[in-house]
């Protein structure tokens, strides 16, 4: 009985805890992936996180435009690294166009 609420709790601790270690996810801001045209060029911009006390950055839109000389932007996507329940997080903007 003691193995089986052992492995019942390491197995609520994985759900719940997923992702709270580590955690390095892209995703688009696009719905309509099907007719997403990326474009020639490619800016990132980011901002970071530390103690979720202190944090710098500029990851709009506009910065990461500028980042790749991009008057159009055609498509973004999000990029999020964290690690330790977010004591330390990076989230970039990543556009494309021309």
């Amino acid at each position: 009985m003691n193995m089986k609420k052992a492995v019942v709790g390491f197995l609520a601790a994985a759900v719940l805890l997923t992702g709270c270690l580590y955690m390095n996810v892209k995703a688009p801001f696009d719905t309509d992936l099907s007719k997403t045209v990326l474009g020639q060029k490619v800016g990132k911009a980011s901002s970071q996180s530390v103690l979720w006390l202190a944090a710098w950055g500029d990851a709009g839109t506009a910065a990461a435009a500028k980042d790749g000389n991009i008057t159009t932007v055609n498509h973004m996507d999000r990029e999020v690294f964290s690690v330790l329940f977010g004591l330390y997080t990076k989230t970039t903007t990543v556009v494309y166009g021309d």
